[in-house]
């Protein structure tokens, strides 16, 4: 299920944006179809600790693969701006759905001794997908025709019975954990548990603003499709690597050592990037790629960290709301970064734009140096 779904974000993520480009948007245009869809996304995770408990896991699932997959069908009738960021709100549902439902049912399904493990194999489900789709959706769209690609964005809606049973078994493992609990859970204050959730988030935040930018913004920032192709692969393969590996190594050392020097990496990803994209008509491939990939190591590994500490910082009768602040952070950012990424490359250019995420992730330093 969560290959299908998104694998089928992962296709229209950069896609959208160089449609309605082509279809006569400006970049400005082009980042707030990701930035609509991250708020929408946003606005979804907070409802859902409330959904889970009203509608149930099964009929919640399903809601949002069909949210992610049946849009994207419609897609190619979106031939102005407004129709593809109503589409884009849509899809923004049912990933908010899908990002914070998968994420609690690692924590609810999994040994916690393992749970970094579990943590980077589910991230490794979500990554592969994006390590294939995500470069290639735009060049099989300007190749081969943006109906077939639109039509394989459709690919979440194939998910639906394995969310039913994947709904089903978090239900009764739910169902088990409260059934056997000999002792009443603490159950500290909202706002208690919001502050134990912030660090993570904002670290998250930082370095999801980068990968969220670029992913959205690679395929324009450079007039070599090789570069951009290569650099997108980079950025997505080693990110899936990393996530699974960072996971593993968590469970060996804590989250501590790691968490400043994957900030440190994104700091010199960005600011390689930036300089490789400095006169986008003659591209330093080599810096671009390299920039690239080590942003997708913090990219990865980051990601697997900050969810870690997440869950630790609650007890299971908060994974919701865990799952929900952390996914928070990663969409939030997202979405920052390509809508300030769009903003400021319209009026200064890239590297601009790139420099100022880079001062974001630097602001995130002194959450990570915290025990």
């Amino acid at each position: 299920m969560t290959a299908l779904a998104f694998g089928g974000h992962a296709i229209l993520f950069p896609t959208v944006p160089l449609w309605v480009v082509e279809n006569g948007a400006s970049t400005v245009g082009a980042g707030a179809v990701n930035a609509v869809l991250m708020l929408f996304t946003v606005l979804t995770q907070l409802a859902m600790p409330t959904a889970l408990r009203r509608l149930g896991w099964p009929p919640t699932l399903v809601l949002g693969v069909l949210l992610l997959g049946v849009p994207s069908m419609l897609q190619l009738l979106a031939q102005d701006l407004g129709t593809a960021l109503a589409l884009a709100a849509l899809r923004g549902i049912g990933f908010g759905i899908i990002t914070v439902c998968g994420a609690t049912a690692v924590a609810e399904l999994a040994d916690p001794a393992r749970r970094g493990a579990a943590i980077g194999a589910y991230g490794f489900a979500i990554a592969a997908p994006q390590f294939v789709l995500t470069p290639a959706a735009p060049w099989a769209a300007q190749n081969l025709g943006y109906g077939l690609v639109f039509l394989a964005g459709a690919c979440p809606i194939l998910a639906v019975v394995p969310a039913l049973r994947l709904g089903r078994a978090v239900h009764a493992a739910i169902d088990k954990r409260v059934a056997t609990s000999t002792t009443p859970a603490a159950r500290p204050a909202l706002r208690e548990t919001l502050r134990r959730l912030l660090a993570p988030m904002l670290i998250l935040l930082g370095v999801t603003a980068a990968g969220g930018a670029l992913l959205t913004f690679t395929p324009q920032m450079t007039t070599s499709v090789t570069a951009a192709l290569l650099g997108l692969l980079a950025l997505t393969g080693i990110a899936a690597i990393s996530r699974w590996w960072f996971g593993i190594l968590a469970d060996r050392h804590g989250t501590r050592p790691y968490r400043a020097p994957l900030i440190a990496l994104t700091l010199a990803g960005l600011l390689l990037a930036a300089w490789a994209v400095t006169t986008p008509t003659s591209t330093r491939a080599l810096a671009l790629i390299i920039g690239l990939a080590l942003i997708g190591i913090a990219y990865g590994g980051l990601q697997n960290l900050t969810l870690i500490d997440s869950f630790a910082a609650v007890g299971p009768r908060h994974y919701s709301t865990a799952s929900t602040t952390w996914n928070i952070g990663f969409d939030a950012g997202t979405g920052l970064g390509a809508i300030t990424t769009g903003y400021l490359a319209a009026q200064h250019g890239f590297p601009l734009a790139l420099l100022a995420l880079a001062a974001i992730a630097l602001a995130t330093v002194p959450l990570a140096l915290r025990r």
